[in-house]
């Protein structure tokens, strides 16, 4: 227990969407934080009622209530970074951005989350320009995959050579640095995670598990968000965060009737 005259511990804040089925969103990056040893915060910005198959309905809360959880989480603790995940609505999205700019100097973690593993759609499309104006110039770190690479650059990325175009291009829109993540994109039996920012450039190379992971995307940037609130470089917390998301996959298990799995996020503790 800390004691009442120690320094208040780093705290992580969230501002994702919920996830009934446990496995992604809020649910996940919590699970995350906590492996990490950092304080968990969290802002919903949307509710999902979703099971490993697919998400089946979406509610957005108020935006002024979501600005009175994010106005309570920085009234109150020591938010060493931020990670955002589903916003869903272009005013969501404002929201965040009005709230944000009141603390510039704590990273952003931006998982620019749109379509859901299952297909449903999790952006309204006046939402994507709001996030590409308010939110991109923002991020630390910003962390597609290739699908939401392709929507915010309106372009396809089909090999290796695309992916390498479209890292440059996605800085270019502003982020710090850029972690392009490789899952979707056939390299073989590797699967290539490509990072770049004004100092850094890297290609993590892993082998692919034949996993049908739920979260991962979510647990990657919450993971480099919790590095980064525990002093990494956005280099050196990329490279964390995949090690971590690889364990967590290794020690994944299935709760659900389908064949996807959610991640064991306590597992990578104890390797």
């Amino acid at each position: 227990m800390t004691k009442p005259s120690a320094p208040r511990p780093p705290s992580v804040l969230t501002i994702a969407g919920s996830d009934s089925g446990g496995g992604a969103g809020i649910q996940a990056d919590l699970k995350t934080f906590a492996a990490h040893g950092v304080h968990g915060l969290s802002a919903i910005a949307a509710l999902t009622a979703q099971h490993t198959r697919s998400v089946t309905a979406v509610h957005a809360p108020p935006v002024a209530f979501l600005r009175a959880q994010l106005d309570a989480c920085f009234d109150d603790f020591d938010v060493r970074s931020v990670k955002i995940g589903m916003l869903a609505t272009a005013e969501i999205v404002d929201a965040v951005a009005d709230a944000l700019a009141l603390f510039p100097n704590v990273p952003v973690v931006l998982d620019p989350v749109m379509i859901a593993t299952s297909g449903a759609k999790l952006l309204d499309d006046d939402a994507l320009g709001a996030l590409r104006t308010r939110l991109i110039p923002r991020a630390r770190v910003l962390t597609p995959n290739l699908p939401e690479a392709e929507l915010l650059l309106g372009r396809r990325i089909a090999a290796g050579a695309d992916a390498e175009a479209a890292l440059a291009a996605l800085r270019a829109l502003g982020a710090h640095g850029v972690l392009l993540k490789g899952g979707h994109l056939d390299e073989g039996d590797e699967v290539v995670d490509r990072y770049a920012d004004a100092d850094t450039t890297f290609a993590h190379r892993a082998p692919r598990l034949d996993i049908d992971g739920h979260g991962t995307g979510c647990t990657l940037s919450s993971a480099i968000a919790a590095r980064l609130a525990l002093g990494d470089d956005a280099a050196t917390a990329c490279r964390a965060g995949i090690d971590y998301v690889h364990r967590a996959m290794r020690d994944a298990y299935r709760p659900g009737r389908s064949a996807v799995s959610v991640l064991g996020h306590l597992g990578p503790l104890a390797s």
